[in-house]
């Protein structure tokens, strides 16, 4: 992996301008509206979302790939995640269930069933990282493409 880096944008903010180890940029953080002390405005990517949309990224790259490989006819795919963290500080994940949809013609129950595991137990680093720290769980459906 290459360098990742980080500029905070300064002023009263706690906005964060991030670089991936491609170049591409992703914002992160708020920034105060003004005269509304306490108030908070999400410009940016809330900092512990991003790691569970690094999860289903990670997945989802995992199966499209598996499953492709496995010439399936996937003509799309969504996942919703719902997480739980702890309420205190540093409020730690401690559970998050994907659920995908996958979408195709013939779609080999099976095999989408295959390709997530496989995504999660053995390929998807996130998925590795995370692990140790949360419980993750999943659940799928298929339906015909549309």
């Amino acid at each position: 992996m290459g360098q990742i880096g980080l500029q905070w944008t300064g002023s009263d903010s706690t906005m964060f301008v991030t670089r991936d180890s491609y170049g591409h940029m992703v914002v992160a953080g708020s920034w105060p509206k003004d005269g509304e002390e306490g108030w908070v405005e999400w410009k940016g990517v809330k900092p512990s979302d991003m790691l569970v949309m690094a999860l289903c990224s990670c997945s989802a790259y995992d199966v499209v790939t598996i499953l492709r490989r496995q010439r399936q006819q996937l003509t799309g795919l969504t996942i919703t995640a719902d997480a739980e963290q702890n309420s205190e500080p540093p409020y730690a994940f401690t559970k998050i269930h994907l659920h995908y949809v996958a979408s195709g013609h013939d779609l080999d129950e099976s095999k989408v069933a295959r390709a997530i595991a496989l995504s999660e137990e053995k390929y998807c680093s996130v998925a590795a990282t995370i692990r140790g720290v949360a419980q993750i769980t999943h659940s799928f459906a298929t339906q015909p493409a549309a």
